[in-house]
């Protein structure tokens, strides 16, 4: 067994199977320097019987072994861990062999000798995009066990939600829509001391302006047309839990001074009522919204802000925690597969970076909406690259690379230049505070001429 001992966290735990010794002990030097932690398996037998206990985010196995070879071994894994990626390693390796062992899950097909650098980048690349988590306490903590996450911006912002939750205080949480708010608030509920009481969410967006005073605070039988009997209200019904207001910035403004009095005086008033009644419920909030610009805009009271905003958080999108994808794309796809009776592993290598590429504008709730699409249309175990760039809808959803964003700003930064000078280079230069030189090497970088833009006389 060969074994890291960093200083620094482990970058993840891999398995190495192969019948030559030399290679073996090579491999994991080569992976235990990378801060890799490495187990190893001189045959497929013995690297079945690791698996049920080592957990590796990836095995590397030599393709021609004693007994079962490295694609049988490959399939067995597939069969127990569908997910897990696999790198096969062969020194009698042809093109058609790496084609056949690609098309049936391999993650990459490597021919011996193999340089290190090759070796290390496509280890770290299986890595990233494979949805299996480095084992953590952490993840299993039940308050927290619905969200799905192994990024750095997350583990910051759970680790202040959990300390928040042990307090009373009202937050709020500003994200954009699509982003996991209401998991949030119920792991934010699930950590408090309510933990045991009831978590009600609500849309405020969603209940006209109408019946939401009903909803929250009640109403008496008879209390307008078509109230038949008494109905408690969410506040009454969450007494002693916690009360999630979901798109807060929607709520109406004449509601809004209620609302504040409620939490002011820590009592409902229901509709057609001349009693009040005390609750004790913690209220969280949410909104996609700049409330502070509400203020500003008079759509949205400045005192109920501040009563809300004791504590606020930040959920990111998920374009800043990308490397969740792989996990939260396994997740929905487990999902979907036990409902429906489908043959499909997973997503290609080409889908999966498809995937982690792309911008999301519709944040988690359109990841799974493309998880969903994808396994419907799909025919083939793994789903393919361009089954997801087609639930994409089209290549400009896709984010570019920087170069790609670059050229793009600087060819319609030049056109617009021109446009407005109506081609005039001088004074379009002089704009972009460069010399004509300068300008014209531009221009003819991105195959722009200045006579397009002078209009005729």
């Amino acid at each position: 067994m060969n074994e890291s001992t960093p200083t620094t966290p482990v970058n993840g735990n891999i398995l190495i199977v192969d019948d030559d010794p030399h290679l073996l002990r090579l491999l994991g030097i080569r992976l235990s320097a990378a801060n890799y932690k490495v187990e190893s398996a001189e045959n497929a037998k013995v690297a079945l019987g690791k698996l049920k206990s080592f957990h590796p985010q990836l095995v590397i196995s030599d393709l021609r072994m004693e007994g079962m070879d490295g694609m049988a071994l490959f399939e067995q894994i597939r069969q127990q861990y569908p997910s897990m990626p696999v790198i096969i390693l062969t020194a009698h390796g042809t093109i058609p062999d790496a084609i056949s062992a690609t098309k049936q899950g391999v993650f990459s097909f490597l021919t011996k000798p193999f340089e290190s650098k090759e070796l290390l980048d496509t280890v770290s690349q299986a890595i990233r995009l494979q949805p299996i988590d480095i084992d953590n306490p952490e993840q299993n903590e039940l308050w927290r066990k619905n969200i799905i996450s192994r990024s750095t911006v997350m583990a910051s912002l759970l680790d202040q939600t959990k300390q928040i939750a042990k307090s009373d205080f009202s937050i709020l949480i500003h994200s954009q829509s699509g982003t996991g708010k209401e998991l949030l608030a119920n792991a934010i509920h699930q950590a408090s001391s309510r933990h045991d009481k009831k978590f009600t969410a609500i849309n405020c967006a969603a209940i006209p302006e109408q019946l939401l005073e009903s909803e929250l605070f009640g109403h008496t039988k008879g209390a307008f047309t078509g109230a038949e009997k008494n109905h408690v209200g969410l506040f009454q019904a969450t007494d002693g839990g916690t009360l999630f207001l979901d798109e807060i910035g929607d709520m109406p403004m004449n509601f809004q001074v209620k609302l504040l009095r409620a939490l002011q005086e820590r009592e409902v008033r229901p509709v057609g009522s001349t009693q009040s009644i005390k609750v004790d419920v913690r209220i969280i909030a949410a909104t996609h919204k700049n409330l502070q610009q509400a203020i500003i805009d008079k759509t949205f009271r400045e005192d109920l802000y501040y009563r809300l905003n004791v504590v606020e958080l930040e959920l990111p999108p998920l374009s800043e925690r990308r490397e969740d994808i792989p996990l939260l794309t396994q997740h929905f796809l487990n999902n979907v597969l036990e409902k429906i009776d489908a043959d499909i592993k997973g997503f290609s290598q080409e889908a999966m970076e498809l995937l982690i590429s792309a911008p999301w504008p519709g944040n988690i709730r359109q990841l799974q909406n493309i998880v969903e699409q994808s396994v419907a249309l799909s025919t083939e175990p793994l789903i393919s690259e361009t089954l997801v760039k087609n639930a994409l809808r089209d290549k400009t959803t896709i984010l570019p690379s920087f170069q790609q964003a670059k050229d793009k700003f600087e060819r319609d930064y030049l056109a617009k230049l021109l446009q407005i000078t109506a081609g005039n280079v001088s004074k379009a230069a002089k704009i972009a505070q460069r010399n004509r030189t300068e300008f014209y090497k531009l221009l003819n970088r991105h195959h722009l001429t200045a006579e397009a833009f002078r209009s005729e006389e």
